[in-house]
């Protein structure tokens, strides 16, 4: 196996995630088995106890892994599917270390920093590379940026790794700013010298300097870096500011041929150049759509990057329509002060996220019985699924008081409740119903339609309460279609409403496994209804 370590200078959010996909991608249309994985040097054990506001979405993996919004990037950039050996946390190094420690594995030996917490990091690489024989390149990010404390083991590490493997089977990316100074007028490299000779006294020399910039890479700015950083000049590639969307990245990636740099320096030169008439076809229908359609993602986490694989299974729905899907977010709390159709009146669709707590959970109802009486394209996920329910046992059972246990203890009608196997569950972390899980379709309904009239489906999870079954027989009454259930347990998966244009609510993830030319379905379904309401 050949290996790609990618790490960042000068500030945090500087784009190494989307370098590292990008290159993935680049490299997967060569021909090459991609695998990519991030190394996160915080001391969380993992992010599913962080908050949204503080660090985007949580993203599930197949095998109910709680991760960094990166690897849904690397998800959809390549075609790799992930599982928790994809991503290390400082907190999951220590905790091994002090486990072994515990159990007198270290042998009496004093544990130190060096070799055994770098040890546990080397570990993770080579166990991905004997699990993973088929792989040609693990690409590995490494979180935070040089020089900061956390991250120190996790660079020590990747020395000593790149010392067993060999040189020649390692290529280091380093991605650094390039700002413009407005008021001198000019591009200043000075910031990437620093990164990298703060990268260089850790023992590391970067064979590929990555500059994230708005305006292009001068040639003088080139030779500058080159000459100071110590690297060849066609070794400092430019990562331009995008126009339009995150996809055009691996083509601005290409303009400098990384790709071709990468495999020289790793030994597979031989590989033909990637073939991208798919992924700029797919490009081209983002940035030029035929159509267009305006969907309210009525959420509680004003943050981007709190729905980043929603707003980006969107994208990918749109495009599969050749429509452009301009998001409107909003706070499910302007809903409840100000009323649905003051806020909600001009969209083509609803889209109710997922969420815990219960703020904005009323504005979030109210949105949902005014897509459900306006006929207007409703899509509900995970919690927004709960919401339908809740909002259709109020207004159309009349059951007075329904709520979710979650946000009312002692409801009148617990319309939604919490799992059996999590009551007395005290732990926050990884205690959820997680992960990939297999569930019935039902023939004849909106679901088995948009699945290509499968069977069985298999989506991702993440939540706590669930559809109570008590509630069962007053809904479907009622007119409101139980869809899909789970094959092990018969717990509720989707609903829907026959009598509406689309109406749908899944107790699942889907934007989770939603790829650029491959939609998911639920949301190419939405999408087109909405497109179709818009036209009406």
């Amino acid at each position: 196996m050949k290996y790609i370590f990618v790490t960042g200078g000068v500030v945090s959010s500087i784009g190494k995630g989307l370098a590292a996909a990008s290159l993935g991608t680049l490299l997967e249309h060569r021909g090459l088995k991609i695998l990519i994985q991030k190394f996160d040097p915080y001391l969380n054990v993992d992010p599913g106890t962080m908050s949204p506001f503080q660090h985007g979405e949580v993203y599930v993996l197949d095998d109910g892994a709680e991760t960094d919004l990166d690897l849904g990037h690397y998800e959809r950039f390549t075609s790799g599917v992930l599982t928790r050996m994809n991503n290390l946390t400082s907190g999951q190094v220590f905790d091994s270390v002090i486990k072994k420690e515990r159990r007198g594995e270290y042998l009496g030996k004093t544990v130190q920093f060096i070799p055994h917490v770098t040890d546990e990091i080397k570990v993770r690489l080579h166990d991905v590379t004997v699990n993973n024989p088929d792989v040609n390149v693990l690409i590995t990010e490494i979180g935070g940026t040089v020089g900061d404390m956390e991250g120190l083991l996790f660079i020590e590490a990747l020395r000593q790794f790149t010392l067993e493997v060999g040189k020649e089977n390692v290529c280091f990316i380093h991605v650094t700013l390039l700002p413009y100074i407005k008021a001198a007028g000019e591009v200043k490299t000075k910031p990437t010298q620093q990164s990298v000779a703060k990268l260089r006294e850790l023992g590391i020399q970067p064979d590929i300097i990555i500059c994230r910039t708005e305006a292009d890479l001068d040639e003088d700015s080139r030779k500058k870096i080159a000459m100071f950083c110590n690297v060849e000049k066609k070794n400092v590639v430019a990562f331009r500011d995008v126009a339009h969307t995150i996809y055009e990245c691996p083509l601005d990636l290409r303009r400098d041929k990384i790709d071709r740099l990468v495999v020289d320096k790793i030994g597979l030169g031989h590989t033909p150049p990637p073939a991208l008439e798919g992924w700029e076809r797919f490009v081209q229908r983002v940035i030029h759509p035929k159509h267009k359609v305006t969907i309210a993602v009525a959420g509680k986490y004003g943050l981007q990057d709190a729905y980043k694989s929603i707003y980006e299974s969107l994208i990918h729905a749109g495009a599969h329509h050749n429509t452009k899907v301009k998001i409107l977010r909003v706070e499910a709390e302007d809903v409840e002060a100000r009323g649905a159709k003051d806020v909600l009146g001009d969209v083509d669709g609803i889209l109710v996220p997922g969420g815990f707590g219960d703020r904005g959970i009323e504005g979030k109802i109210l949105a949902a019985k005014y897509a459900r009486e306006e006929l207007i394209p409703y899509f509900g996920i995970c919690l927004g699924m709960q919401i339908a329910t809740i909002e259709f046992a109020r207004h159309v059972c009349k059951l007075k008081g329904a709520n979710s246990t979650e946000f009312d203890r002692t409801c009148a009608h617990p319309i939604i409740s919490l799992q059996e196997e999590q009551i007395g569950v005290e732990d926050m972390g990884a205690t959820m119903r997680l992960g990939s899980c297999e569930s019935i379709v039902f023939p004849g309904t909106k679901a088995a339609e948009l699945y290509g009239h499968a069977e069985s489906i298999h989506e991702r999870h993440r939540h706590r309460y669930e559809f109570n079954p008590d509630y069962q027989e007053a809904l479907q009454e009622a007119g409101m279609v139980i869809s899909s259930v789970s094959a092990k347990e018969g717990l509720v998966e989707i609903v829907e409403l026959p009598s509406h244009p689309f109406f749908l609510g899944a107790q699942f993830h889907p934007e989770f496994q939603s790829k650029p030319n491959h939609p998911h379905p639920l949301f190419a379904g939405f999408v087109a209804a909405a497109l179709e309401y818009s036209q009406k």
